[in-house]
Protein backbone atom coordinates (compact mmCIF):
# COMPACT_ATOMS: atom_id res chain seq x y z
CA UNK A 1 0.00 0.00 0.00
CA UNK A 2 2.88 2.37 0.78
CA UNK A 3 4.06 2.13 -2.82
CA UNK A 4 0.70 3.46 -4.06
CA UNK A 5 1.01 6.50 -1.80
CA UNK A 6 4.57 7.12 -2.94
CA UNK A 7 3.55 6.86 -6.60
CA UNK A 8 0.75 9.36 -5.96
CA UNK A 9 3.16 11.71 -4.17
CA UNK A 10 5.62 11.48 -7.06
CA UNK A 11 2.82 12.23 -9.53
CA UNK A 12 1.76 15.25 -7.48
CA UNK A 13 5.27 16.73 -7.58
CA UNK A 14 5.71 15.78 -11.25
CA UNK A 15 2.46 17.51 -12.27
CA UNK A 16 3.45 20.49 -10.13
CA UNK A 17 6.62 20.98 -12.18
CA UNK A 18 4.75 20.64 -15.48
CA UNK A 19 1.97 23.02 -14.48
CA UNK A 20 4.43 25.60 -13.15
CA UNK A 21 6.16 25.60 -16.55
CA UNK A 22 2.94 26.50 -18.38
CA UNK A 23 2.98 29.84 -20.20
CA UNK A 24 0.95 31.85 -19.51
CA UNK A 25 0.38 30.65 -15.96
CA UNK A 26 -3.10 31.57 -14.71
CA UNK A 27 -4.10 32.12 -11.09
CA UNK A 28 -5.94 28.78 -11.13
CA UNK A 29 -2.61 27.11 -11.97
CA UNK A 30 -1.02 28.65 -8.89
CA UNK A 31 -3.81 27.29 -6.69
CA UNK A 32 -3.48 23.87 -8.31
CA UNK A 33 0.29 23.91 -7.71
CA UNK A 34 -0.23 24.67 -4.01
CA UNK A 35 -2.93 22.00 -3.82
CA UNK A 36 -0.73 19.36 -5.45
CA UNK A 37 2.26 20.24 -3.27
CA UNK A 38 0.07 19.80 -0.19
CA UNK A 39 -1.37 16.50 -1.44
CA UNK A 40 2.04 15.18 -2.50
CA UNK A 41 3.67 16.01 0.83
CA UNK A 42 0.67 14.66 2.73
CA UNK A 43 0.53 11.27 1.01
CA UNK A 44 4.32 10.97 1.02
CA UNK A 45 4.54 11.58 4.78
CA UNK A 46 1.75 9.09 5.38
CA UNK A 47 3.62 6.46 3.37
CA UNK A 48 6.76 6.89 5.45
CA UNK A 49 5.46 7.61 8.95
CA UNK A 50 1.94 6.18 9.33
CA UNK A 51 3.21 3.07 11.14
CA UNK A 52 4.59 5.08 14.07
CA UNK A 53 2.75 8.39 13.90
CA UNK A 54 -0.58 7.29 15.38
CA UNK A 55 0.88 5.12 18.15
CA UNK A 56 3.88 7.14 19.38
CA UNK A 57 3.00 10.78 18.68
CA UNK A 58 -0.64 11.55 19.53
CA UNK A 59 -0.34 15.34 19.15
CA UNK A 60 1.39 15.04 15.78
CA UNK A 61 -1.14 12.42 14.72
CA UNK A 62 -4.01 14.77 15.47
CA UNK A 63 -2.23 17.60 13.64
CA UNK A 64 -1.70 15.24 10.73
CA UNK A 65 -5.42 14.41 10.59
CA UNK A 66 -6.23 18.14 10.76
CA UNK A 67 -4.56 18.51 7.35
CA UNK A 68 -7.70 16.95 5.84
CA UNK A 69 -9.29 20.32 6.56
CA UNK A 70 -7.22 21.79 3.73
CA UNK A 71 -8.40 19.45 0.99
CA UNK A 72 -11.94 20.83 0.72
CA UNK A 73 -10.94 24.53 0.64
CA UNK A 74 -8.28 23.91 -2.00
CA UNK A 75 -10.81 22.05 -4.15
CA UNK A 76 -13.46 24.76 -3.83
CA UNK A 77 -11.03 27.64 -4.42
CA UNK A 78 -9.56 25.88 -7.47
CA UNK A 79 -13.04 25.44 -8.95
CA UNK A 80 -13.84 29.06 -8.12
CA UNK A 81 -10.66 30.23 -9.87
CA UNK A 82 -11.66 28.23 -12.95
CA UNK A 83 -15.05 29.87 -13.34
CA UNK A 84 -14.34 33.46 -12.26
CA UNK A 85 -11.80 36.06 -13.25
CA UNK A 86 -9.47 36.65 -10.33
CA UNK A 87 -5.77 37.14 -9.66
CA UNK A 88 -5.72 36.64 -5.90
CA UNK A 89 -7.72 35.30 -3.00
CA UNK A 90 -10.04 37.65 -1.16
CA UNK A 91 -10.04 38.00 2.62
CA UNK A 92 -13.37 36.20 2.72
CA UNK A 93 -11.90 33.24 0.83
CA UNK A 94 -9.00 33.02 3.26
CA UNK A 95 -11.54 32.28 6.01
CA UNK A 96 -11.84 28.76 4.58
CA UNK A 97 -8.54 27.95 6.27
CA UNK A 98 -9.56 29.21 9.72
CA UNK A 99 -10.87 25.82 11.03
CA UNK A 100 -7.46 24.28 10.29
CA UNK A 101 -5.71 27.07 12.18
CA UNK A 102 -8.06 26.82 15.17
CA UNK A 103 -7.67 23.03 15.36
CA UNK A 104 -3.89 23.32 15.42
CA UNK A 105 -3.98 26.19 17.89
CA UNK A 106 -5.90 23.88 20.24
CA UNK A 107 -3.32 21.11 19.70
CA UNK A 108 -0.44 23.52 20.36
CA UNK A 109 -2.05 24.58 23.66
CA UNK A 110 -2.89 20.97 24.60
CA UNK A 111 0.70 19.87 24.02
CA UNK A 112 1.80 22.20 26.84
CA UNK A 113 -0.80 21.01 29.37
CA UNK A 114 -0.39 17.39 30.61
CA UNK A 115 -4.06 17.00 31.51
CA UNK A 116 -5.07 17.91 27.95
CA UNK A 117 -2.46 15.72 26.29
CA UNK A 118 -4.18 12.60 27.66
CA UNK A 119 -7.35 13.54 25.81
CA UNK A 120 -5.56 13.86 22.47
CA UNK A 121 -5.45 10.25 21.38
CA UNK A 122 -6.30 9.26 17.81
CA UNK A 123 -6.18 5.56 18.76
CA UNK A 124 -8.69 5.81 21.58
CA UNK A 125 -10.93 3.07 20.18
CA UNK A 126 -8.06 0.64 20.02
CA UNK A 127 -6.77 1.68 23.44
CA UNK A 128 -10.19 2.21 25.04
CA UNK A 129 -9.10 5.67 26.16
CA UNK A 130 -11.70 8.41 26.20
CA UNK A 131 -10.79 11.43 24.04
CA UNK A 132 -11.48 14.99 25.09
CA UNK A 133 -14.66 16.75 24.00
CA UNK A 134 -12.57 19.32 22.14
CA UNK A 135 -10.81 16.63 20.12
CA UNK A 136 -14.11 14.97 19.23
CA UNK A 137 -15.50 18.34 18.15
CA UNK A 138 -12.58 19.09 15.86
CA UNK A 139 -12.57 15.55 14.46
CA UNK A 140 -16.26 15.95 13.64
CA UNK A 141 -15.57 19.23 11.85
CA UNK A 142 -12.75 17.55 9.95
CA UNK A 143 -14.97 14.62 8.95
CA UNK A 144 -17.80 16.88 7.76
CA UNK A 145 -15.46 19.23 5.90
CA UNK A 146 -15.06 16.86 2.96
CA UNK A 147 -18.77 16.30 2.14
CA UNK A 148 -19.60 19.98 2.73
CA UNK A 149 -16.94 21.21 0.31
CA UNK A 150 -17.75 18.52 -2.23
CA UNK A 151 -21.35 19.75 -2.22
CA UNK A 152 -20.37 23.43 -2.44
CA UNK A 153 -18.03 22.73 -5.33
CA UNK A 154 -20.68 20.79 -7.25
CA UNK A 155 -23.17 23.64 -6.78
CA UNK A 156 -20.58 26.15 -8.00
CA UNK A 157 -19.81 24.06 -11.09
CA UNK A 158 -23.52 23.58 -11.78
CA UNK A 159 -24.06 27.35 -11.88
CA UNK A 160 -21.04 27.67 -14.14
CA UNK A 161 -22.48 25.02 -16.44
CA UNK A 162 -25.66 27.10 -16.88
CA UNK A 163 -23.50 30.12 -17.71
CA UNK A 164 -21.45 28.16 -20.25
CA UNK A 165 -24.53 26.94 -22.13
CA UNK A 166 -25.94 30.47 -22.23
CA UNK A 167 -22.80 31.98 -23.76
CA UNK A 168 -20.96 29.41 -25.86
CA UNK A 169 -21.94 27.28 -28.85
CA UNK A 170 -19.02 24.92 -28.31
CA UNK A 171 -18.33 23.62 -24.81
CA UNK A 172 -15.41 21.32 -25.58
CA UNK A 173 -12.81 21.61 -22.77
CA UNK A 174 -14.57 24.51 -21.05
CA UNK A 175 -17.72 23.01 -19.51
CA UNK A 176 -15.68 21.37 -16.71
CA UNK A 177 -17.73 18.18 -17.01
CA UNK A 178 -14.65 16.20 -16.00
CA UNK A 179 -14.33 18.17 -12.75
CA UNK A 180 -18.02 17.88 -11.87
CA UNK A 181 -17.89 14.12 -12.41
CA UNK A 182 -14.62 13.79 -10.49
CA UNK A 183 -15.91 15.80 -7.53
CA UNK A 184 -19.22 13.91 -7.49
CA UNK A 185 -17.63 10.45 -7.56
CA UNK A 186 -15.03 11.28 -4.94
CA UNK A 187 -17.61 13.05 -2.82
CA UNK A 188 -19.72 9.89 -2.71
CA UNK A 189 -16.74 7.64 -1.95
CA UNK A 190 -15.41 10.09 0.65
CA UNK A 191 -18.80 10.16 2.37
CA UNK A 192 -18.91 6.36 2.33
CA UNK A 193 -15.51 6.25 4.02
CA UNK A 194 -16.81 8.76 6.55
CA UNK A 195 -19.58 6.31 7.40
CA UNK A 196 -16.93 3.62 7.88
CA UNK A 197 -15.02 5.92 10.24
CA UNK A 198 -18.20 6.60 12.25
CA UNK A 199 -18.92 2.88 12.48
CA UNK A 200 -15.34 2.30 13.58
CA UNK A 201 -15.51 4.87 16.37
CA UNK A 202 -19.06 4.01 17.42
CA UNK A 203 -19.05 0.22 17.30
CA UNK A 204 -15.33 -0.62 17.47
CA UNK A 205 -15.46 -2.26 14.03
CA UNK A 206 -12.64 -2.14 11.50
CA UNK A 207 -9.43 -0.42 12.61
CA UNK A 208 -7.92 3.05 12.57
CA UNK A 209 -5.43 1.91 9.96
CA UNK A 210 -8.24 0.64 7.72
CA UNK A 211 -9.98 4.04 7.88
CA UNK A 212 -6.91 6.18 7.22
CA UNK A 213 -5.63 3.83 4.50
CA UNK A 214 -8.96 4.16 2.71
CA UNK A 215 -8.86 7.95 2.84
CA UNK A 216 -5.28 8.15 1.60
CA UNK A 217 -5.91 5.60 -1.13
CA UNK A 218 -8.76 7.81 -2.33
CA UNK A 219 -6.49 10.87 -2.18
CA UNK A 220 -3.87 9.01 -4.21
CA UNK A 221 -6.28 8.36 -7.07
CA UNK A 222 -7.58 11.93 -6.82
CA UNK A 223 -4.04 13.32 -7.13
CA UNK A 224 -3.38 11.51 -10.39
CA UNK A 225 -6.69 12.56 -11.97
CA UNK A 226 -6.74 16.20 -10.84
CA UNK A 227 -3.11 16.65 -11.89
CA UNK A 228 -3.70 15.17 -15.35
CA UNK A 229 -6.86 17.12 -16.13
CA UNK A 230 -5.54 20.30 -14.55
CA UNK A 231 -2.47 20.12 -16.77
CA UNK A 232 -4.41 19.74 -20.02
CA UNK A 233 -7.20 22.19 -19.14
CA UNK A 234 -7.55 25.02 -21.58
CA UNK A 235 -8.06 28.56 -20.28
CA UNK A 236 -11.64 29.66 -19.73
CA UNK A 237 -12.02 33.35 -20.37
CA UNK A 238 -14.51 34.20 -17.65
CA UNK A 239 -14.42 37.90 -18.51
CA UNK A 240 -16.32 37.23 -21.77
CA UNK A 241 -19.31 35.95 -19.82
CA UNK A 242 -21.92 37.95 -17.95
CA UNK A 243 -23.11 36.79 -14.52
CA UNK A 244 -24.65 33.33 -14.59
CA UNK A 245 -28.24 33.19 -15.77
CA UNK A 246 -30.79 31.07 -13.94
CA UNK A 247 -32.37 28.00 -15.43
CA UNK A 248 -35.62 28.16 -17.43
CA UNK A 249 -37.95 27.87 -14.44
CA UNK A 250 -36.45 30.99 -12.91
CA UNK A 251 -36.09 33.10 -16.04
CA UNK A 252 -39.38 34.91 -15.54
CA UNK A 253 -38.10 36.25 -12.22
CA UNK A 254 -34.71 37.08 -13.71
CA UNK A 255 -36.19 39.11 -16.56
CA UNK A 256 -39.00 40.70 -14.54
CA UNK A 257 -37.13 44.01 -14.38
CA UNK A 258 -35.84 43.91 -17.95
CA UNK A 259 -36.29 47.04 -20.08
CA UNK A 260 -36.96 44.90 -23.16
CA UNK A 261 -40.55 45.29 -24.35
CA UNK A 262 -42.57 42.56 -26.05
CA UNK A 263 -42.60 44.32 -29.42
CA UNK A 264 -38.83 44.82 -29.27
CA UNK A 265 -38.29 41.18 -28.35
CA UNK A 266 -40.34 40.01 -31.34
CA UNK A 267 -38.48 42.40 -33.64
CA UNK A 268 -35.15 41.17 -32.30
CA UNK A 269 -36.28 37.56 -32.76
CA UNK A 270 -37.12 38.16 -36.40
CA UNK A 271 -33.79 39.91 -36.94
CA UNK A 272 -32.00 36.95 -35.38
CA UNK A 273 -33.87 34.44 -37.58
CA UNK A 274 -33.04 36.31 -40.78
CA UNK A 275 -29.39 36.72 -39.81
CA UNK A 276 -28.98 33.05 -38.89
CA UNK A 277 -30.50 32.00 -42.22
CA UNK A 278 -28.65 34.46 -44.45
CA UNK A 279 -25.21 34.88 -42.86
CA UNK A 280 -25.05 31.50 -41.14
CA UNK A 281 -22.80 32.60 -38.24
CA UNK A 282 -23.22 29.14 -36.72
CA UNK A 283 -20.65 27.86 -39.23
CA UNK A 284 -18.06 29.41 -36.92
CA UNK A 285 -17.35 26.55 -34.47
CA UNK A 286 -16.34 28.96 -31.69
CA UNK A 287 -19.29 31.36 -32.00
CA UNK A 288 -20.12 33.04 -28.67
CA UNK A 289 -23.03 35.11 -27.43
CA UNK A 290 -20.82 38.20 -27.40
CA UNK A 291 -19.79 37.73 -31.05
CA UNK A 292 -23.37 37.23 -32.19
CA UNK A 293 -24.40 40.26 -30.15
CA UNK A 294 -21.81 42.42 -31.92
CA UNK A 295 -22.82 41.12 -35.35
CA UNK A 296 -26.50 41.85 -34.72
CA UNK A 297 -25.96 45.11 -32.82
CA UNK A 298 -28.20 43.78 -30.06
CA UNK A 299 -27.07 44.11 -26.42
CA UNK A 300 -25.86 40.75 -25.12
CA UNK A 301 -28.33 40.67 -22.21
CA UNK A 302 -31.26 41.38 -24.56
CA UNK A 303 -30.01 38.80 -27.05
CA UNK A 304 -29.77 36.20 -24.29
CA UNK A 305 -33.26 37.09 -23.06
CA UNK A 306 -34.78 36.73 -26.53
CA UNK A 307 -33.08 33.38 -27.13
CA UNK A 308 -34.22 32.12 -23.71
CA UNK A 309 -37.78 33.46 -23.77
CA UNK A 310 -38.84 33.68 -27.43
CA UNK A 311 -36.99 30.65 -28.77
CA UNK A 312 -37.16 28.73 -25.47
CA UNK A 313 -33.53 27.62 -25.72
CA UNK A 314 -30.17 28.42 -24.23
CA UNK A 315 -27.50 29.81 -26.56
CA UNK A 316 -25.75 26.45 -26.96
CA UNK A 317 -28.86 24.59 -28.11
CA UNK A 318 -30.05 27.54 -30.21
CA UNK A 319 -26.87 27.63 -32.30
CA UNK A 320 -26.44 23.88 -32.52
CA UNK A 321 -30.01 23.43 -33.70
CA UNK A 322 -29.05 25.43 -36.80
CA UNK A 323 -25.91 23.35 -37.21
CA UNK A 324 -27.88 20.12 -37.00
CA UNK A 325 -30.42 21.39 -39.56
CA UNK A 326 -27.54 22.33 -41.87
CA UNK A 327 -26.03 18.86 -41.48
CA UNK A 328 -29.40 17.23 -42.23
CA UNK A 329 -29.74 19.21 -45.45
CA UNK A 330 -26.23 18.41 -46.63
CA UNK A 331 -26.50 14.70 -45.76
CA UNK A 332 -29.47 14.44 -48.16
CA UNK A 333 -27.86 16.61 -50.82
CA UNK A 334 -26.21 14.63 -53.69
CA UNK A 335 -23.53 17.35 -53.92
CA UNK A 336 -22.09 16.04 -50.67
CA UNK A 337 -22.02 12.34 -51.55
CA UNK A 338 -18.22 12.39 -51.55
CA UNK A 339 -18.13 13.88 -48.05
CA UNK A 340 -18.01 11.74 -44.95
CA UNK A 341 -20.62 12.50 -42.31
CA UNK A 342 -17.86 13.92 -40.12
CA UNK A 343 -16.63 16.06 -43.00
CA UNK A 344 -20.13 17.51 -43.38
CA UNK A 345 -20.35 18.13 -39.64
CA UNK A 346 -17.07 20.07 -39.69
CA UNK A 347 -18.36 22.11 -42.62
CA UNK A 348 -21.46 23.00 -40.57
CA UNK A 349 -19.71 24.35 -37.49
CA UNK A 350 -19.03 21.30 -35.34
CA UNK A 351 -15.43 20.89 -34.28
CA UNK A 352 -15.29 17.31 -33.01
CA UNK A 353 -16.84 13.96 -33.84
CA UNK A 354 -17.81 13.26 -30.23
CA UNK A 355 -19.67 16.54 -29.78
CA UNK A 356 -21.37 16.22 -33.16
CA UNK A 357 -22.65 12.68 -32.55
CA UNK A 358 -23.89 13.55 -29.07
CA UNK A 359 -25.72 16.73 -30.13
CA UNK A 360 -27.17 15.22 -33.33
CA UNK A 361 -28.54 12.20 -31.46
CA UNK A 362 -29.97 14.44 -28.73
CA UNK A 363 -31.78 16.70 -31.20
CA UNK A 364 -33.00 14.12 -33.72
CA UNK A 365 -33.21 10.89 -31.75
CA UNK A 366 -31.03 9.22 -34.41
CA UNK A 367 -27.34 8.91 -35.08
CA UNK A 368 -26.15 10.67 -38.27
CA UNK A 369 -25.78 7.32 -40.03
CA UNK A 370 -29.25 6.20 -38.98
CA UNK A 371 -30.68 9.51 -40.14
CA UNK A 372 -29.05 9.18 -43.55
CA UNK A 373 -30.41 5.66 -44.05
CA UNK A 374 -33.90 6.56 -42.83
CA UNK A 375 -34.21 9.64 -45.02
CA UNK A 376 -32.31 8.38 -48.05
CA UNK A 377 -35.48 8.43 -50.16
CA UNK A 378 -35.94 12.13 -49.42
CA UNK A 379 -32.68 13.23 -51.02
CA UNK A 380 -32.87 16.62 -52.66
CA UNK A 381 -31.46 17.52 -56.04
CA UNK A 382 -30.04 20.91 -56.64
Amino acid sequence: MEYIYLIAAFNAFFFTVLIWQKKPRAFRDKILVCWLLYLGAYTGCYAFFSSILFTLHPILAAAFISLFLLHGPFMYLYASALVTEKSRLTRKELLHFVPFLIFNTYLAIASQIPSLVKGVNMMYVDNQTDPSAFLLFFLTITALSGPVYFLQTIMLLRKHNVNIFNNFSNTEEIDLYWLRKLVLIFGIVWSALLVVVIIHHGFYLFSSTFCTNGLFLLLSVFIILIGYFGLKLRTIFAQTMPPALPETAEQAVKYAGSSLKQEEAEAFAEKIRLFMQSDKPFLNPDLTLGELSDALAIPAHHLSQVINEVFGLNFFNFVNRYRVDEVKQKILNPKYDNYSVLGIALECGFNSKTAFNRIFKHMTGLTPTEYKKTHNSQRISL
